[in-house]
């Protein structure tokens, strides 16, 4: 589950990270008494609004009825409102939105901690997140702060540093002072980048997160550490450790037939391909998916109906994958084994009744408990139902459906 910035900056606090603060607001009018307000806490006079959506680089993209950037300086109080009209209720394109602006909700008014001081402000890059292949967290470093850091592994990888971490062991002292020393501070900086770094991996351990991202992390003038930004994805298997997270969840920033799915108890995840499957089983699905690739089609979705695919479960399925007017064909994949095939094969013929025309070719593989019965419910149904039962019997129909 994505975080907007203000959410993951939150739990930051909570674990003891300091952070750039800001209020939040969702109305235009709000705008000057939430600064005043923030003024009156920090002692800023200038204040960087940011648009809150599901998204990197909102410093680099526009706002579309404006042509307003995603992250402004205001500065001064008198330069607010404006801003904050620029960015709130508009759609907000970057290069992560595959060229479809996405509405601001909400902007983030922010306290300005690029001030004069003693030294130049210096921003760096740090993530946290799990390396399945080595069953390590690994936390993924660097000095250019502030910029793609697709970018700076492209053009400069010598720059980007790694630290596993054993989580049977967990992070130890001489872990935070190789990074900070590899980040080449030294004095309060180094002390204060110690600490930083782990309350970040307390964070981390402690929400369930897959990953916590913080570009840029900024040593202030007058060397303090603070998280400027934060790109959190929590585990969604975790969240019901943290029911506090879980009511964070901006439905709003989700696809909403993915919404729609997880709300019907279905396994969904949308794609760009023009087939829709209907599968038990999450490597039944990922193996549908290659079969549907290899006959020259692209899936559509990944749908695993669980077990339990009764007749309302099947439609609503149906429904979901009918959404999506790319879609070709739909290749039903199903293994009975908790569930009897026969069982599935109702709720198939029921479904396709009910929807009256069908829209797509249907392809149904039903292999498993009382599959034989479930291959005549569906021969002998009438409907424009096309019965395979091997897998590449099941490739060959596509590839004829798609000619």
């Amino acid at each position: 589950m994505n975080l907007h910035e203000y959410q993951g900056k939150s739990i930051l606090n909570s674990f003891g990270v300091a952070i750039q603060r800001g209020k939040v607001v969702d109305k235009i009018e709000d705008a000057v008494a939430a600064a005043k307000e923030l003024s009156a806490e920090t002692g800023t006079e200038w204040y960087v609004v940011k648009a809150q959506i599901h998204a990197g680089g909102r410093g680099k993209g526009t706002v579309e009825e404006t042509g307003s950037h995603g992250v402004v300086l205001a500065k001064g109080i008198d330069k607010v409102e404006d801003t904050v009209k620029g960015i709130l209720g508009g759609h907000l394109e970057t290069a992560q939105t595959n060229g479809v602006g996405k509405l601001v909700g909400k902007v983030l008014i922010c306290e300005d901690v690029y001030y004069p001081g003693a030294s130049e402000p210096e921003e760096y890059y740090m993530s946290v997140l799990l390396d399945r292949e080595r069953g390590r967290n690994v936390i993924i470093y660097s000095t250019e702060g502030g910029m793609d850091i697709e970018t700076v592994a492209e053009e400069t990888p010598h720059l980007i540093h790694k630290e596993e971490v054993d989580p049977r062991v967990g992070l130890q002292g001489f872990q935070l002072r190789k990074i900070a020393f590899n980040l080449g501070l030294s004095g309060a900086g180094f002390k204060g980048m110690t600490k930083f770094i782990k309350s970040l991996y307390s964070a981390y351990e402690g929400c369930d997160a897959a990953m916590f991202e913080i570009n840029p992390v900024l040593k202030t003038s007058d060397d303090k550490i603070i998280a400027v930004d934060a790109k959190v994805t929590l585990d969604g298997s975790g969240l019901f450790r943290h029911p506090d997270y879980a009511a964070m969840r901006d439905k709003t920033e989700e696809d909403p037939t993915e919404v729609e799915a997880d709300e019907a108890g279905l396994n969904f995840v949308k794609l760009d391909g023009n087939v829709g499957c209907m599968v038990n089983g999450a490597g039944l699905a990922m193996a549908t998916m290659d079969i549907i690739k290899l006959s020259g089609g692209n899936p559509a979705n990944f749908l695993d109906v669980g077990g339990t695919a009764d007749a309302e479960r099947v439609e609503k399925a149906f429904a979901i994958i009918l959404k999506d007017p790319n879609v070709k064909a739909i290749l039903i994949n199903i293994f009975g084994g908790i569930v009897r095939c026969d069982r599935v094969a109702q709720g198939v013929v029921d479904a396709y009744k009910n929807f009256g025309q069908f829209p797509v070719p249907l392809i149904v593989r039903l292999q498993g408990t009382n599959a034989a019965e479930a291959k005549k419910l569906i021969d002998d149904s009438g409907l424009d139902v096309q019965s395979v039962v091997l897998l590449q019997e099941a490739a060959d129909k596509v590839k004829e459906v798609l000619a």
